[in-house]
């Protein structure tokens, strides 16, 4: 049975399940966020060590002005109102990404980072402002001015990933087959699974069924046995 330490998740149909539904996008997202604590919290009673959330890509600045800004209030609204939740249950905060965003969102990010930093049920990963490409050639120039020894191991231990281990999987909801610039080095080796369920449907016993499928995996990693 493969061990299950980090699981990595883009959450992909929430725009197209709010235009099913109620012909509108935010309704997606906002139902998505439930789908999201029932995740959580199903990886803890997994003992998940690590999860990593795709929530906002490098890519997405090129959506409507109001879809982002309606995304980045159900952000701010869900850190200032589950803060001590998360805590209560333990739960560590870690934003990959830049945090090019308002001075409101900023300082509400770092905050939330520093308050559940010794919390150790799981960490949370929330990958925002975040695309692979950017991740990597970012560390290239910084190793550059740095003068490291480009080796795997450096630039591993530079990336915005850095202390955390790569995913064991990744999954990706929502009918589309493709990594959208996510974790591209960190996937390297990492088990994919495709789901047709669009985010706001996918549920804990979906996602058991996935991390079992996960379990009786035979990994090589490029050996024979």
């Amino acid at each position: 049975m493969n061990p299950v330490n980090h699981v990595a998740i883009i959450m992909d149909g929430n725009g197209r399940w709010g235009i099913k539904h109620k012909n509108s996008r935010n309704l997606g997202h906002k139902e998505g966020l439930k789908t999201v604590e029932k995740i959580i919290k199903t990886s803890i009673q997994l003992k998940i060590n690590y999860l990593t959330l795709f929530v906002f890509s490098t890519e997405n600045w090129k959506r409507p002005k109001k879809e982002i800004n309606y995304l980045f209030n159900l952000l701010e609204n869900f850190l200032k109102n589950k803060l001590s939740n998360l805590n209560k249950d333990k739960i560590k905060l870690k934003i990959i990404g830049k945090k090019n965003f308002s001075q409101k969102l900023n300082k509400l990010l770092i905050n939330s980072e520093s308050k559940t930093k010794k919390n150790k049920s799981i960490q949370v990963n929330l990958a925002l402002n975040y695309g692979s490409k950017k991740e990597i050639i970012d560390t290239i120039n910084f190793m550059l001015k740095k003068k490291i020894k480009f080796t795997e191991k450096n630039l591993t231990n530079n990336l915005l990933t850095k202390n955390i281990p790569d995913p064991d999987l990744l999954i990706r909801t929502g009918n589309t087959s493709r990594l959208s610039n996510f974790l591209l080095w960190q996937l390297s080796y990492s088990e994919i699974f495709f789901e047709k369920k669009l985010w706001p449907d996918f549920s804990p016993n979906d996602y058991i069924k996935i991390i079992n499928k996960f379990k009786k995996i035979k990994r090589n990693f490029g050996t024979i046995n």
